[in-house]
């Protein structure tokens, strides 16, 4: 499994210098300078080797004793300068990726995300459905790379007895087919980045969802820390699509606060990447919704669009009815043109 060519960063375009090669034992000297260079960059962050980590001395056997894989990425000098492994957890076909470093001098290079998607597909290979991995809550430059990967929070912070004083976050993701889960507050915030990069392709390519092109990654960041906050707060669900590993779609339920509807449910903003349009993902979130609204006791979805998107027809051919249209509904594309909307509801079983 690769990321689509589409959404790799600048970066990852192009072939790195630094060669990946399969992690030995005796790369010890080479990880273990590695680890404790990166853990320097962070107060606080101290390696005790042999009373915390001795498997740092023999790494490959380490992991491989556990099925998994190591790998170690040299520069043209043959110094160690990334690092990767790769093992099954034993239940759910997840997989856990850990012992993810890279030097600072190749950051920024495109090695990281070779590292991280060489990992992805092997345990992909080996039959994994999902992608677990912690990370110290101090390194917040680690959070922003998997999250750009489509990783999201999940579960509680793990605490670590150790001299470091660790606090990790959980980040996971499904790498295999379609999959759409509903998000909590925590992965809501962390998706933030991703789902700002949908928005913002949507409303670029055209899409009716409230803004105008172009529209500028802080405008869109700012919706998307707004959404977070009312998953927070219960007055939103929602929705997120991994197509093969890479968060590619969303859509939310909001719930009205009047006490007199506790049985509805507005559906909104339905996005799907313009990269991965055509995969079923839209129905896919569709389903989702109302699984999920069901769950929570509501039985009437209501939702708008504009008159004539294609859209529209997806909507009414899952069975949403008609209510009417309304002319001069929104600003089109051009700034100047005011386009029709048309309203649509759906009854669901109880």
């Amino acid at each position: 499994m690769q990321p689509h060519p589409d959404l790799l960063p600048r970066a990852e375009i192009g072939a790195p210098a630094a060669v990946i090669r399969g992690g030995r034992d005796a790369d010890a000297a080479g990880f273990i300078a590695l680890i404790a260079a990166c853990w320097s960059e962070y107060p606080g962050c101290v390696m005790d080797l042999d009373g915390e980590v001795p498997e740092l001395r023999a790494l490959a056997t380490h992991v491989g004793a556990k099925g998994g894989r190591l790998w170690a990425a040299e520069d043209g000098a043959g110094k160690l300068v990334g690092m990767v492994g790769a093992w099954p957890l034993g239940a759910d076909r997840a997989w856990e990726i850990g012992r993810m470093y890279v030097d600072r001098a190749h950051r920024g290079s495109g090695l990281a995300g070779r590292l991280l998607s060489g990992a992805e597909a092997h345990a992909g290979a080996q039959g994994a459905a999902r992608i677990v991995l912690w990370t110290d809550t101090r390194f917040e430059a680690a959070h922003r790379f998997y999250e750009k990967h489509s990783y999201v929070r999940s579960g509680s912070i793990r605490v670590l007895d150790d001299l470091s004083k660790s606090l990790e976050f959980r980040y996971t993701k499904p790498i295999m087919g379609l999959v759409v889960e509903v998000l909590d507050a925590a992965a809501a915030a962390s998706a933030e980045r991703r789902l700002a990069e949908i928005l913002i392709a949507c409303v670029n390519d055209g899409a009716s969802v409230s803004f105008r092109a172009p529209l500028k990654r802080s405008k869109a960041r700012h919706f998307w820390e707004a959404v977070a906050s009312d998953v927070a707060r219960g007055r939103k669900l929602l929705l997120a699509a991994w197509s093969e590993g890479v968060l590619a779609g969303t859509v939310q339920l909001a719930f009205p606060a009047n006490e007199n509807q506790p049985h509805r449910a507005d559906l909104v903003k339905m996005l799907v990447h313009p990269a991965f349009r055509r995969h079923g993902i839209a129905r896919a979130l569709l389903a989702k919704a109302e699984q999920a609204a069901r769950a929570h006791a509501r039985t009437l979805l209501l939702l708008d669009t504009r008159l004539g998107d294609g859209a529209e027809a997806l909507y009414r051919g899952e069975g949403w009815i008609e209510v009417g249209s309304i002319p001069d509904y929104a600003l089109g594309a051009d700034g100047a043109t005011l386009e029709p909307a048309v309203l649509l509801y759906k009854r669901l079983a109880g």
